[in-house]
């Protein structure tokens, strides 16, 4: 067992020190301080990293840290929500998200034409303006083939983009794939079936783009996977490494209650009774809130390898 110390603030204390202060706490500031250690043995054993997020974190605020992870290679594969590519590219095309109440008058917001996420607020302007780039962005697609796997597809949106704040800009300019399972599930599942309508030998291939999922991975890497919220992207990175030999190195972040059965509560534990996660794994799942907890573990996990010479 290891002791219990008191934390206490000191002048000029950094982030690592902050998260390192963690350790001896208790609670989940202890698995907020594993889960850094976890990604960075993960990074430097050189494990093949999947990073998976909910379409929320791109309409909050850390759209713009999740690009960065990405411009310093943290991950090599990642997955996420329909919404996660329809709104960095709105954001992209200088839309602008409101920050409001978290309980509001969500008839009025309607009658405004305004959309709620939690206290973030979306205007109805905003799909319209997606609308149109999104169509501009397929007629391009289509003048090149007329067949495409979803990673193809986003792969040639983020080369289409012009903001390094972007998922989509800075994954297809580090060539590391971006899966979307769900890839109907939004405002661009519509646009595809409205364009595959006016061009029926349009299609994009979601068969196609689970054998790229599998292939991009082999049974000789070590793999690692970190899950920012739960749901179909969790899962499709869970199950690209399950028939991969299973996972090395977990972190989990949720607020999902595992009770209930459902993927985005399962905890590291459960998923080693379905061969996901290897037993020997090293493994935390953190209860906490993403725009809280994955900040302080991420900015510990930057500074630790900026120190030591390693980001690249």
């Amino acid at each position: 067992m290891q002791k219990v110390n008191d934390f206490k603030w000191k002048k000029g204390m950094t982030v690592s020190e902050l998260v390192e202060g963690y350790t001896s706490i208790g609670f989940q500031s202890v698995e907020i301080s594993k889960s850094a250690d976890i990604i960075l043995k993960m990074k430097k054993s050189g494990a093949k990293t999947f990073l998976t997020f909910t379409a929320n974190m791109v309409t909050s605020g850390l759209r713009g840290f999740f690009s960065q992870i990405i411009k310093y290679r943290i991950p090599d594969v990642i997955v996420t929500a329909v919404g996660s590519i329809e709104e960095d590219i709105m954001k992209s095309m200088g839309e602008d998200f409101m920050l409001g109440q978290q309980k509001p008058d969500d008839i009025e917001l309607y009658e405004k034409g305004m959309n709620r996420v939690g206290n973030l607020f979306i205007k109805n302007e905003s799909y319209e303006k997606f609308e149109d780039k999104i169509t501009f962005m397929l007629k391009k697609l289509y003048e090149k083939k007329k067949v495409w796997a979803v990673s193809e597809m986003i792969h040639e949106f983020g080369l289409m983009l012009n903001d390094e704040d972007s998922i989509l800009y800075q994954a297809s300019r580090n060539n590391i794939p971006i899966f979307c399972p769900a890839i109907t599930d939004g405002a661009l599942g519509f646009h595809l079936f409205m364009f595959q309508s006016e061009h029926p030998d349009f299609n994009v291939d979601v068969v196609k783009d689970f054998s790229n999922s599998l292939f991009s991975v082999t049974h000789d890497d070590k793999k690692g996977l970190i899950a920012v919220g739960g749901g179909v992207s969790k899962h499709y990175a869970l199950l690209s490494c399950l028939l991969n030999g299973g996972i090395d190195y977990a972190v989990y972040i949720t607020m999902s209650k595992s009770e209930s059965g459902s993927l985005s509560g399962a905890t590291t534990d459960e998923a080693k009774s379905w061969g996901k996660i290897k037993d020997d794994s090293d493994a935390s799942t953190v209860v906490g809130e993403a725009t809280v907890v994955f900040p302080l573990i991420m900015i510990k996990v930057l500074e630790t390898l900026e120190n030591e010479g390693l980001l690249k």
